[in-house]
Parts: C-alpha cells; sequence; structure tokens
C-alpha cells in the first residue's frame, strides 16, 4: 500500500485542506498526518514520510535539498497551492522527485474580494462601521461611485479575466497592462503601465511576483498614479515597495489602499502598513472560501491518483526529472 505524507498542521487542515479531501487520499494508500499543532521541521518530516512515496505539503511548507536528500522512498511533492517558490524544484529535479502544484481555484472569491474592498475603500464603510462600534455616530463622508470611474489591472492572468468584466458591468472603463498577454475581451483596453497609473482611479495589482516583478510598485510607479486614486494589492507583497507605499500613503498623493497580502509571515499585512488610517487590510483571506479551497485541496487527491498508476498529473513542473516516478505502483 502507498504511504502519503500530509503535512498540514491541524489548524491549516481544517482551512486549507478538509475532511472531504483527507477520505480521498485515504482511499489511495496510508496517510501520516503531522501530528503537532505547528509546522515540521525538516528534520520532523524527514523522520515521518521517511517511508513515504508521496507529501501532499501545505503552502508554508518550505522543501529544499536538505529534505530530499533524506527520502530516498519520495517519488513525488504535491503542493496544495499555485505558489511553489520555497519549494526547490531543481534539488528535486536532481533527485528524481516530481513536483506539482495546484491550479487557481480562487479566482471568483479573489475578484470578490478585490470588489469588496474598491466598494469599502470608496464609501469609507470599515471607517464608518469601526466608528459606530466604538460609539461614535460618524458625519456621513461624500463616497465616490465604481460607475464612470477607471479601473486599471496589472496583471492580466485569471484572475484579471474574471474581474474585469465584473468592471464592465459596473459600467467601469476597464484597462489592463500585461507584456506578456493581450486582452481582446470587449470592454478592455491595453495600454502600457505607465498609462494605466496615470489614468486610473482605482490600481489593481496582479501581476505574478517574480525577480522580475519584485518591488514593480515603487517611488515612481506610486507617483505616477493619478491623485486621489486608490490602490489594491491582491496578488503579492513582492510586488510593493512598502517603504514606498507607506510614504505615499502618509502623503496627500493617493487616497487609500486596500491590500490581503504583504512581506509578513505567510504572505500575510505587514502590521505597520496595515494599521495605517488608510489602509484597509485583511489576513490573506481573499481565496478563503470552501470553494476555492476544496478545488485545490481535490485537485491534490486526482494528482495523487494519477502519480500512484506511474503518470504525470496536471500540475507538474519538472516533469522531465521525475526518474522516480516509475517506482510507483498502486496497490
Amino acid at each position: 500500500m502507498a504511504r502519503i505524507f500530509l503535512t498540514h498542521p491541524p489548524d491549516a487542515f481544517e482551512r486549507y485542506y478538509g475532511a472531504r479531501a483527507l477520505a480521498g487520499l485515504a482511499a489511495l494508500g496510508e496517510v501520516v498526518r503531522n501530528p503537532a499543532a505547528r509546522e515540521l521541521t525538516v528534520d520532523e518530516i524527514a523522520d515521518l514520510a521517511r517511508d513515504c512515496e508521496l507529501i501532499v505539503s501545505y503552502r508554508q511548507t518550505a522543501a529544499g535539498e536538505d529534505l530530499f536528500a533524506r527520502l530516498p522512498n519520495l517519488a513525488a511533492f504535491s503542493r496544495c497551492a499555485i505558489d511553489i517558490r520555497n519549494v526547490d524544484v531543481n534539488a528535486a529535479s536532481r533527485h528524481g522527485i516530481l513536483v506539482t502544484q495546484a491550479s487557481a481555484g480562487f479566482i471568483a472569491s479573489v475578484s470578490e474580494w478585490i470588489i469588496g474592498a474598491m466598494v469599502d475603500l470608496s464609501r469609507s464603510m470599515t471607517a464608518m462601521a469601526t466608528a459606530y462600534h466604538q460609539g461614535q455616530v460618524p458625519v456621513p463622508p461624500m463616497g465616490r461611485q465604481l460607475q464612470g470611474a477607471t479601473l486599471g489591472v496589472i496583471g492580466y492572468g485569471q484572475i484579471a479575466r474574471h474581474l474585469c468584466p465584473i468592471g464592465v458591468a459596473f459600467g467601469m472603463r476597464v484597462l489592463v497592462c500585461d507584456p506578456f498577454a493581450k486582452a481582446e475581451a470587449s470592454g478592455i483596453t491595453q495600454v502600457s503601465q505607465e498609462e494605466l497609473l496615470a489614468d486610473s482611479d482605482y490600481v489593481v495589482c496582479l501581476a505574478v511576483a517574480n525577480e522580475a516583478t519584485e518591488n514593480l510598485m515603487n517611488d515612481a510607479a506610486f507617483a505616477r498614479m493619478k491623485p486621489g486614486a486608490l490602490f489594491i494589492n491582491a496578488s503579492r507583497g513582492n510586488l510593493v515597495d512598502e517603504a514606498a507605499l507607506l510614504r505615499v500613503l502618509d502623503s496627500a498623493h493617493l487616497a487609500g489602499c486596500a491590500m490581503d497580502v504583504g512581506r509578513a509571515p505567510d504572505q500575510m499585512p505587514t502590521p505597520a502598513l496595515a494599521r495605517h488610517p488608510k489602509v484597509i487590510a485583511t489576513p490573506h483571506l481573499a481565496g478563503l472560501t470552501p470553494q476555492a479551497i476544496e478545488h485545490q485541496a481535490l485537485e491534490t487527491v486526482a494528482q495523487a491518483a494519477e502519480i500512484l498508476q506511474g503518470r504525470f498529473p496536471k500540475g507538474s513542473v519538472n516533469s522531465a526529472a521525475a526518474t522516480r516516478l516509475a517506482r510507483v505502483l498502486r496497490p
């Protein structure tokens, strides 16, 4: 019988995996669970997974040479997330271990969070609700409406392709910039990043986080934004120079910011920025809905089923180097 190690700590299991997916794994083989109420060390994972053919991992579980070298029976390392930046794929490849990632099951949920953040920033909803919770009767501020405003989206990936038509449906002028993708949908105009920043009332950052986009939003980018514009980051904290964002928030140039991500642990917003009076921050919850989480969890089950048949599943990132897969046999 195959042995599968699931790295999720108990709290992460409840929120980011779930009983249905666990039952699916258990139907494929013996599942070894993380016994601790925390992330495990490399030594602990190496010990618990020493006889396992497959690891299904939580997004915070780092995996590199120091782990892969100690697991001679491991055939595949399956990440229950789309982000695999803390997995050393080259190290896995050197040991013949397949690495897989989940697809984006959070497209709708993140898009909905962005719309909610735009409305909240525009109508001071969080600020007004907070004042009432504190026993005050706030003076209602003048708001702004989405209809007739310009939405600028940096990055035209799967979330942007879902979000932009919603903006059009709200009656917004929608601009996108992406040097690697062409926007051809009705009502959407593709422009340069400079034009987008200068013309948008709402700038939504949805670019891919990599070395080329590190600090994409810096002092120069924020300075190009329209005075009084609103900035929203629902992608990754690595895209933003946080010192630059803090400076522009302290000035009168930007009216506000919403963020679901940042450079704090687990991609959370940095507390120093989150407490700023112009900021609405949430703890990386935009993709935290049952539908989004179950999509990725069940995808790892489907991947495991393929792997245990000796096949490369959808989401494989280093198939050519995965020489150990031939050893895996379904019981």
